[in-house]
């Protein structure tokens, strides 16, 4: 009897932990959903932020999937705030009022740490649209403790605090398609924000990795045209990679960022 009482007890605390890919894992200011290898040795782990409208549930598929859950990867999706009237969630990528996102998605890392064994070298950042914004964002504000970045379809948006932005030399992969129109190149004004210029945004990153104005190689492939500061930099290493695409994740994004990621 004194068994099945602590089981029975235990049974809530339990189930409290079965968080995942589906199920959120809760913690103080907001959610997230993680999938994660079987247990082993120190697993890479890669945060991945959803688009706008969109939620951390939604990005288990695909590359994501494939090419790093798969792999050996910890996925970690932290949720955006809610968006009013909607299931779905946003990020607003910039300072300003509500939930302090920078240090939300540091107290997700932190309470990942205690349900999955994660190497603290090898956390890497990626997202799409607004969602790469946030990539920006954790690049400029907490880049010490990352090891590499990538951003699909995403700027650093604007007002933002750009002084000594990113905070340390960076990993940078930025991916853009040369028709999106919703985040151009050049940026884009609205309401009291503006969706920044990629440009400005890859300038801040070289400037943080004193690299040269100018790439150091150009390469010109089947789907992406890449641009890339590694030999001229004093630390860190960006690549600007354009496919003909619009406003989306193309088909072999996964395989460039985990390559990247990776070192090669």
């Amino acid at each position: 009897m004194k068994y099945l009482i602590a089981l029975l007890l235990a049974l809530p605390t339990f189930a409290m932990a079965q968080c995942g890919p589906d199920a959120a894992c809760e913690i103080d200011g907001g959610s997230y959903h993680m999938i994660a290898p079987p247990d082993g040795e120190p697993a890479p782990a890669l945060v991945f932020f959803h688009g706008h409208n969109a939620t951390g549930q939604m990005i288990f598929r695909g590359g994501i999937k494939t090419d790093f859950a798969d792999e050996g990867y910890v996925v970690i999706a932290p949720n955006g705030t809610a968006i009013e009237g909607r299931q779905t969630r946003r990020w607003a990528g910039r300072d300003g009022p509500g939930r302090d996102d920078v240090g939300f998605v540091l107290d997700v890392i932190e309470d990942a740490k205690t349900k999955v064994n994660i190497d603290p070298d090898r956390i890497y950042v990626a997202g799409f649209s607004a969602g790469g914004s946030m990539a920006w964002l954790m690049a400029c504000k907490e880049a010490e403790h990352f090891a590499g970045f990538t951003s699909i379809s995403g700027a650093l948006r604007a007002p933002n605090d750009t002084t000594d932005c990113p905070n340390a030399p960076v990993r940078f992969l930025q991916i853009h398609g040369f028709a999106d129109n919703q985040v151009p190149f050049e940026g884009r004004a609205i309401r009291d924000w503006h969706q920044g210029s990629l440009w400005d945004s890859l300038s801040l990153a070289r400037t943080a990795n004193q690299c040269r104005t100018h790439p150091d190689t150009i390469d010109i492939g089947a789907q992406f045209r890449c641009r890339d500061w590694n030999d001229s930099c004093e630390a860190g290493a960006i690549r600007f990679c354009e496919h003909d695409g619009g406003h989306g994740m193309p088909r072999g994004w996964t395989t460039l960022a985990r390559d990247w990621f990776e070192g090669s």
